[in-house]
């Protein structure tokens, strides 16, 4: 059994008006993000998104768990990112060059100087990034992306380009890590490959190709959300088209085409 997810659309200011013909047609409605509501609402341990950017997003950070229940959200927000499309010169921030101080810090992102302390990585597709709670992080230009990550609506932005936007500095600072940061699952991902991406703590992440890996889905738990990255991905025999995500129980009813590509998560 497979329950189709609602599709939200979401119109951003940074967002693009050539979105692939698969996600639909968006007419020339400046498309930032695709997610997918679950029926569980907030209850949901995690959310999928995909991002369509033609200019560089805030720079944020997110708390984590006892930092963010302690502000009475329900779970802090760790996250990553899979790289679908990459124009030549876009851009990763994730971290900083250099260790500095929280001051510093503060004070930087008053003043905008905070874009030149960030680590600005060259990115390309099937680049894959994880960034743990603490992490100050922004996602450039000219991509295309999906977003895996604890579903919870808690942001702290520190400079947003002078959009007419809240900033979040005071709390920002008190979760911040000021200084670079390297997560040892970042990686560049072979879409024909079966991998475990993401082992906890906060959920699993795998993608899934042709052949499926039989043990691989033997470590699957509970409610899984399967979301196709290209054409030739079925559950239970129905077809899940590129800009879909369902939820299903049983991993042995996803089938993938040979040159295909889905993801699975499931809470940790």
């Amino acid at each position: 059994m497979l329950t189709r997810l609602e599709t939200i659309v979401v119109e951003k200011p940074w967002g693009r008006t050539d979105i692939p013909a698969a996600f639909g047609d968006f007419g020339r409605r400046r498309i930032g993000e695709i997610w997918f509501s679950n029926p569980a609402g907030d209850e949901a341990p995690i959310m999928v998104k995909f991002l369509f950017t033609s200019e560089r997003l805030s720079i944020q950070v997110h708390p984590g768990d006892e930092a963010a229940q302690t502000a009475g959200f329900p779970r802090g927000k760790e996250e990553c990112w899979m790289i679908l499309d990459a124009e030549p010169d876009a851009k990763l921030g994730v971290g900083l060059t250099h260790e500095t101080t929280r001051e510093a810090l503060h004070n930087a992102a008053l003043d905008g100087s905070i874009v030149d302390m960030i680590d600005w990585r060259p990115s390309k597709t099937d680049d894959f990034v994880y960034n743990p709670a603490g992490t100050i992080h922004a996602i450039g230009g000219g991509l295309t992306v999906v977003e895996v990550q604890q579903n919870v609506d808690c942001t702290y932005r520190l400079y947003d380009y002078g959009r007419p936007r809240e900033l979040h500095l005071d709390e920002a600072v008190k979760v911040l890590h000021p200084g670079p940061v390297h997560d040892p699952r970042d990686t560049v991902v072979d879409p024909r490959a079966n991998l475990m991406l993401v082992s906890g703590p906060h959920f699993h992440l795998a993608q899934l190709a042709a052949p499926v890996d039989a043990p691989l889905l033997e470590q699957t738990t509970g409610e899984l959300t399967f979301v196709p990255l290209s054409a030739g991905c079925r559950v239970a025999g129905e077809i899940v088209d590129l800009g879909e995500a369902v939820l299903l129980d049983d991993p042995r009813s996803i089938e993938i085409d040979q040159g295909a590509r889905a993801l699975l998560t499931w809470p940790a």
